[in-house]
């Protein structure tokens, strides 16, 4: 389908999925980290910057597609209202938290005046289950492995969005800073 302003574009990085949400003409909005003395000591960021940019210079070698997934749960604000708020943010800094303030959740509060993200709530429910069950993985479609291996799955995961969010300074704990 063709993207109009106001879309939520996700894009599919290497261990990990990043969000925008589509302005038109091109360009999007997203997070980004910012580059701190004390990020830069400790590589963990609690700041990312809202920026425009280009939509082929922030998809770069990966893939995206329009994912506008919770349409059906939570009805969009107009366009104009979603757009206005956007712009109103954009070269503003704002916090951040891979699990309560992240990229998915920046654009979801934009479109939808609700911040959500998939990817955080799926992450929780597999650490909480209990380790001898196997489950379906309703993200993906596929089934987990019971007991130890479904246990270092999860922290496998982790580990690597872990490690994919630190190098670009984007993990970090919760912070009393502005909020979107």
């Amino acid at each position: 389908p063709a993207r109009g302003p106001g879309d939520l574009i996700e894009i599919f990085r290497p261990a990990y999925q990043h969000w925008a949400l589509y302005l038109g003409d091109g360009y999007i909005i997203n997070v980004t980290p910012v580059a701190t003395l004390a990020s830069a000591k400790s590589v963990f960021s609690r700041k990312a910057r809202v920026r425009m940019q280009l939509l082929k210079d922030v998809v770069g070698n990966d893939t995206y597609h329009i994912n506008n997934k919770y349409d059906s749960t939570y009805p969009p604000l107009p366009v104009e209202e979603i757009i206005r708020r956007a712009e109103y943010l954009i070269d503003q800094e704002v916090s951040y938290d891979l699990l309560g303030n992240n990229c998915e959740h920046f654009v979801t509060l934009l479109r939808y005046g609700e911040g959500v993200s998939d990817q955080v709530t799926h992450l929780l429910a597999v650490l909480r289950e209990p380790p001898d069950q196997g489950t379906a993985c309703k993200l993906h479609g596929h089934s987990k492995a019971p007991g130890a291996k479904k246990a270092i799955g999860a922290i496998g995961f982790v580990t690597a969005a872990a490690g994919a969010f630190s190098l670009l300074g984007l993990l970090h704990s919760r912070s009393r800073e502005r909020q979107y």
